[in-house]
């Protein structure tokens, strides 16, 4: 299948929008991994890009301020020098802020940690101690991922948990705040990962009921009692008398439906005694009546049996005398 020259341009503007997004995402990596390594010493906590019409603004947050900027600006200049040759940022204006409470950034507890452990600090040391330092300073949970040759030649993970976390969706990208460094040891490379749910933070299953004038609404007013006219109290005596006599009625009427399904059940099972009765007596009278027919059976073959005897006997006696005259001569 061809396609028109028209499609084509399409595909390239879209390839080519795509590709950008692409490169403007991994040169701002790029550049955040340059700057943690050059002010890392300093105390790196963050990095934020803001594109304004006059060129690039890098807000950068650190523990140590003084330290990225340099006697008279000296590094801070050196720096927005190097990301203009280096990574080709039109117009680069750096800023540095102030981080009010360092345990409550995860990359600067992040780089803590590496660093202890680089010192030698065995790692359930460090990281229950950075657990606490971080629940210390207020925040709601946190969470501490230790993975690669921890103590000994195998990879494992270890993790430190406290207080209330999230692990994924929009709560967990809006509420958690995360940083990650990495300890180089002599067994060999160790990634510590730092997760931190702000103080102060209001998850959406979490409902405050607040007063009503706290809101801005009155009070409820009170509900004052409303007075029956004449009329109507004296048609309430009659609407009750008419509601009880059909209650009566309707009393009544189940009263004999009941006493009808009780007959039919009494009746029925008087029905079913008659028939079993019935089938007994009649299996009586056959047996009787096959015992008599045996009886008569057994009478008639005797009785031709003894007719049989003495015809034998007078057969026989002529045979006999013969056979006697024979011997005789």
């Amino acid at each position: 299948m061809k396609m028109t020259n028209s499609e084509v341009i399409i595909m390239k503007r879209q390839s080519n929008t795509i590709r950008t997004f692409i490169n403007r995402n991994v040169e701002r990596h790029l550049v955040r991994e340059y700057l943690l390594r050059e002010t890392e010493r300093a105390g790196f906590g963050g990095l934020e890009f803001n594109r304004t019409p006059e060129g690039t603004k890098l807000t950068l947050s650190a523990e140590q301020v003084g330290r990225v900027i340099g006697r008279r600006g000296k590094v801070i200049h050196e720096l927005q020098h190097r990301l203009k040759t280096d990574f080709k940022i039109e117009n680069p204006r750096l800023e540095v802020n102030e981080i009010e409470e360092p345990r409550l950034n995860a990359q600067v507890m992040a780089s803590r940690l590496a660093s202890s452990l680089e010192r030698g600090w065995f790692f359930r040391r460090a990281g229950h101690s950075t657990a606490q330092n971080i629940m210390d300073a207020g925040a709601r949970g946190c969470l501490i991922i230790l993975s690669g040759k921890i103590s000994g030649p195998r990879h494992r993970v270890q993790k430190f948990q406290q207080g209330h976390i999230k692990f994924c969706g929009e709560t967990a990208l809006q509420f958690m705040d995360e940083g990650f460094s990495t300890a180089v040891k002599k067994l060999g490379t160790v990634g510590c990962t730092v997760r931190i749910m702000r103080p102060g933070v209001k998850l959406p299953h979490e409902i405050d009921i607040i007063e009503r004038v706290d809101s801005g609404l009155g009070p409820i007013e009170e509900v004052s009692m409303l007075e029956i006219p004449e009329e109507s109290e004296e048609a309430a005596p009659v609407a009750a008398e008419e509601s009880s006599v059909d209650a009566d009625e309707v009393i009544d009427s189940v009263v004999e439906k009941m006493a009808d399904l009780e007959a039919a059940s009494e009746t029925e099972a008087a029905e079913e005694v008659t028939e079993e009765t019935e089938e007994d007596s009649t299996e009586d009278s056959a047996e009787e009546v096959t015992e008599e027919t045996e009886e008569d059976s057994t009478e008639d073959s005797a009785e031709a049996a003894t007719e049989e005897a003495p015809e034998a006997a007078t057969d026989d006696s002529p045979a006999d005398s013969a056979e006697e005259s024979k011997e005789g001569e």
